[in-house]
């Protein structure tokens, strides 16, 4: 539980992985592919093969991509005489890497409903068994120092993502049903009196930012590069639900002169009153525990880039950018609440927090673009994150349902900036002067 405490949600596991041995890397391995069927195990097949939007995936095809991704990236390179499950399944599940073959077109993945989740469990056992075999064997103790091993890695890093996106998915689709099911029974929130918003200096001048090279990290974090950062001051924790009432009672969805243009027409277009899942009088919204309470001290929660940016700019501030933010994280401690915590949905600041990770990732100003010296992978790894950099802006510091190992100051993730169905708040900052 987070009552006093939070949970020590720092990559450890990967710091210590070197000298990466073969044991070591199968264990976390196996436990990262056993945790994402744990996260399934209160499912019925029936919850796990409908697609609720388009840019949303039913959970068994989440089980079959990132099973698809080990056996494609590293059981047919790299163990000798492995033969593929099933010759089609690298239609269905490949999901964006147009190098590798055709692809089943995205939105209409809720449509598969062959191969069954059965099918798709004793698919993730073949694949399984086989990484036991290549891990196992003597052979490999050497490679999986090099260029397996950073595959291996990938992997299970790649899985690690699609586990939160497997939640933030899952509760876009139980929403749309009128009997609110749940998807497990949640913990209660740990109470924290609420606490006034306070704005302490950030990091100026001259200052390094990007992955330093030590431990794991994606092709975007990198290069570490020095910026120049204005004097400014960021906010000692994330926006509440209580403050962003305030927008939405204080007619924040009705005055253009709030709004970026495009996001006053998504406004406009989409009916948006209030963040999603949130019920027509603010009163409760949908999480995966199902309706519950809405919780005032805890950080808003599923709003769009231009809802952030509409709201600080009522507030009187406006969105860091990611640079600011990444040299504000790097002093806080890995902590926070994360997929392990239990509590599924944000939680409120803990006396002392920061809330710098975990709860939600934090829409930052950046638009999604290529650090200086940038250079994508060579191959179809290559496009994992370079292609994608285009449109979309640049959010940080995890959530309530990022795993384990899985945040760290530099982390980038990205989303277009009318997307809100992943667990997406704010932090305020502001010029000083």
């Amino acid at each position: 539980m987070l009552d006093a405490v939070l949970p020590d949600i720092s990559p450890r596991s990967i710091a210590e992985a070197a000298p990466l041995r073969a044991g070591d890397m199968a264990s976390r391995l196996l436990a990262t592919r056993a945790l994402t069927l744990d996260l399934c195990a209160s499912l019925e097949p029936e919850d796990m093969t409908p697609q609720s939007m388009a840019d949303a995936s039913p959970a068994k095809w989440h089980l079959a991509h990132t099973t698809w991704f080990f056996e494609t990236f590293a059981l047919q390179p790299f163990l000798p005489g492995y033969r593929v499950f099933h010759p089609r399944y690298a239609e269905l599940f490949n999901s964006y890497y147009v190098s590798v073959g055709p692809r089943y077109a995205r939105p209409q993945r809720g449509l598969l409903t062959r191969p069954t989740v059965a099918e798709v469990r004793r698919y993730r056992a073949h694949v399984d068994q086989h990484l036991r075999k290549l891990l196992d064997s003597p052979r490999h103790e050497a490679s999986v120092q090099g260029e397996l091993g950073r595959v291996l890695e990938l992997g299970l890093q790649h899985e690690q993502q699609h586990q939160e996106l497997l939640l933030t998915d899952l509760l876009h689709l139980l929403s749309h049903n009128p009997l609110k099911p749940t998807w497990r029974v949640l913990p209660a929130l740990p109470q924290h009196a609420a606490r006034a918003m306070r704005f302490v200096p950030g990091s100026e001048d001259a200052q390094d930012i990007g992955h330093a090279g030590v431990g794991f990290h994606f092709d975007n974090e990198a290069p570490r590069h020095r910026v120049w950062l204005a004097p400014h001051v960021l906010a000692d924790r994330l926006v509440s639900n209580a403050e962003y009432a305030d927008f939405v009672r204080d007619g924040g969805y009705d005055e253009p002169l709030l709004w970026l243009s495009d996001g006053w027409t998504a406004v406009q277009r989409e009916g948006w009153r209030a963040p999603l899942y949130w019920s027509e009088d603010g009163a409760s919204s949908f999480t995966l525990g199902g309706e519950q309470a809405l919780e005032p001290t805890a950080p808003v929660c599923h709003i769009s880039h231009y809802e952030a940016d509409a709201f600080a700019r009522w507030a009187g501030a406006r969105l860091p950018t990611e640079a600011e933010w990444e040299a504000f994280a790097t002093a806080q401690p890995l902590q926070g609440n994360g997929l392990e915590a239990g509590y599924c949905r944000p939680t409120a600041a803990a006396p002392g927090h920061t809330q710098v990770f975990g709860d939600v990732w934090e829409w930052t100003g950046s638009s999604y673009l290529p650090y200086p010296g940038y250079k994508a992978a060579a191959g179809a790894l290559g496009e994992y994150n370079g292609k994608f950099m285009s449109s979309q802006m640049v959010l940080r510091g995890g959530s309530c349902v990022t795993p384990s190992g899985h945040v760290r100051a530099t982390y980038r993730n990205f989303f277009y900036p009318h997307q809100r169905w992943q667990f997406m708040g704010l932090r305020l900052a502001k010029d000083q002067p």
